[in-house]
């Protein structure tokens, strides 16, 4: 199997090389803060789940994710957000990032099939969800930066 996107010690992957490529709907760039001075850019496929109903949908009832792959949540406008597990069969990492793309809350390995609510915060307008573990793995803390066309006002804007 070939993946490519994701740099996780111990496996052979080129975020970071990945990320440095031009934006594409299908996926997403994060770069960490400028002031953690390490970690590298990572890239994941996305699908996007920006109406109520695949929203709502969103990862529900799927037994795996690829290891470089997740799901772009986009709201119409910046909200008080929160996510939950129901229906949900694998564990997952969930990044709300602002209006400008900015990682404001990582939660991490979120617990299949538990329905209490995963808080992000106030003015969500983005939310990213990935296999469990890996926001840990790859460096994806608050103040890293999503890059995708559909952020229009990112503070890492595509080119």
């Amino acid at each position: 199997m070939i993946l490519s996107g994701l740099a996780v010690p111990g496996l052979p992957f080129a975020g970071a090389a990945q990320a440095a490529q031009s934006c594409s709907l299908s996926r997403i760039d994060l770069r960490p803060p400028a002031k953690a001075g390490q970690g590298e850019r990572q890239s994941f496929s996305v699908e996007i789940a920006d109406t109520a109903a695949s929203r709502a949908q969103g990862l529900m009832y799927r037994e795996s994710l690829a290891p470089d792959a997740g799901m772009l949540f986009i709201y119409e406008t910046p909200r008080r957000a929160a996510f939950w597990m129901k229906n949900t069969l694998i564990p997952l990492d969930i990044i709300f990032a602002d209006a400008q793309g900015r990682v404001m809350v990582v939660h991490e390995n979120a617990v299949p099939g538990d329905e209490t609510p995963i808080p992000g915060g106030d003015n969500v307008l983005y939310v990213l969800e990935i296999n469990g573990g890996l926001a840990k793995k790859t460096g994806i803390v608050p103040g890293s930066e999503m890059r995708h066309p559909l952020i229009s006002a990112g503070a890492w804007p595509c080119r």
